[in-house]
């Protein structure tokens, strides 16, 4: 077996068992900490985010900062859905422990969805980027999956705005230079309500239409707020020019 098999089948074997929670709540205090001293991090609405209880956090995606300010600054610890190419290397071994959830983008993940569905039945908290990739931020293509885990588990959906968190002209890769402003912003929440099988695809579609609209009101909200601006798309990486 390779070592790219060998450290697939690992991952698909660790990823079986529900997300870890010690890391996760233990290293949130000293990884804000250091956030607050290397950006000018502003959270706004965390009042919109309920203090118990099942939750779905759904943002736009504009940097490679907005997963790792979901899970430390939220106002809740949360297990993200995570593009698997990150598991699989150096990294991997730490966000399994962070209890973040590995999700293959490219097809149909039942695994990562069995495994998120099973941190909201725990009354846990789960991140979804329903754009899948980084982007604009202005969620032009979304995916359902927020939506989906909100109508199978009867969760709330909260909206976050992430500005700032990607320079204009940078890559999707590229991280803000020490300093920089940002903010992550919540917006009130959206109740979908649980949805008995079956589910349509219909139903499904509308409400993560709901759940899209619900993002970019507050992108809306959080830019009127801040001055900051969703930075366009990104520029090629250095290896695509």
């Amino acid at each position: 077996m390779s070592v790219a098999a060998h450290r697939g089948a690992t991952l698909e074997r660790q990823v079986d068992e529900a997300p870890r929670t010690a890391l996760l709540a233990r290293a949130r205090p000293v990884a804000q900490r250091v956030v607050s001293a290397w950006w000018d991090l502003e959270v706004h609405g965390a009042e919109h985010v309920p203090v118990a209880g099942p939750l779905v956090l759904a943002a736009n995606h504009v940097g490679w900062l907005d997963g790792p300010l979901l899970a430390i600054c939220s106002p809740r610890p949360v297990h993200a859905l995570t593009k698997a190419e990150l598991f699989v290397g150096p990294l991997g071994p730490f966000l399994l422990a962070a209890g973040q959830i590995p999700v293959h983008r490219d097809r149909a993940d039942p695994r990562a969805v069995r495994t998120a569905r099973g941190v909201l039945e725990q009354a846990g908290v789960v991140g979804v980027f329903p754009e899948g990739n980084r982007g604009a931020g202005d969620l032009v293509t979304v995916r359902s999956g927020a939506a989906y885990l909100a109508m199978v588990s009867g969760a709330p959906v909260v909206p976050v705005a992430f500005l700032g968190t990607r320079e204009p002209g940078g890559h999707a890769d590229s991280v803000p230079p020490r300093g920089t402003r940002m903010a992550m912003t919540f917006g009130p929440p959206l109740q979908l309500g649980r949805v008995p099988w079956p589910r349509t695809q219909a139903a499904v579609a509308q409400s993560a239409a709901l759940v899209t609209a619900a993002i970019l009101q507050t992108i809306g909200a959080a830019e009127r707020r801040t001055g900051l601006r969703l930075p366009g798309p990104p520029a090629p990486r250095p290896d695509e020019k």
